[in-house]
């Protein structure tokens, strides 16, 4: 499993690096700044959560825990839905696509960036402070 988790989090972080390189040079003269500055967003959000993938692959090969392979799904699917919907959204006015339905997407994604943050967090409580920590969890 820490195998897969790793070579996804590669993959992510590779897409990464290319939509930020065709955002640099192939959208700027297609979409206008604040389209470009969402796009841009949606690229930052996802470097940033490609490390939690990371890390949550090591730290699961280090325990495997269901907690670990929780917070992983939940940002991994959290870079689909909001920075896959933030693509779409600044993209519009190329693809004529409707907002209505990726819209709503963006917060549910920022959503399962929390909670995999808040299991990251836990977990970190329970293995690295042993029994007794500060907030008894």
């Amino acid at each position: 499993m820490q195998k897969k988790f790793l070579f996804f989090a590669a993959v992510l972080g590779a897409v990464s690096v290319g939509l930020g390189a065709f955002g640099a040079h192939g959208l700027t003269d297609l979409i206008d700044e604040h389209s470009m500055r969402i796009y841009e967003k949606g690229i930052t959000y996802q470097f940033y959560h490609v490390f939690a993938l990371i890390a949550c692959s090591l730290l699961y090969g280090n325990k495997p825990s269901k907690m670990i392979r929780w917070a992983y799904w939940m940002f991994f699917v959290g870079i689909i839905c909001f920075s896959g919907s933030l693509y779409v959204l600044a993209t519009t006015s190329l693809t004529n696509l409707s907002t209505a339905i990726i819209g709503p997407i963006t917060p549910i994604g920022g959503l399962l960036f929390i909670t995999g943050w808040i299991l990251l967090a836990i977990y970190a409580l329970r293995n690295f402070f042993g029994k007794r920590n500060m907030i008894g969890i």
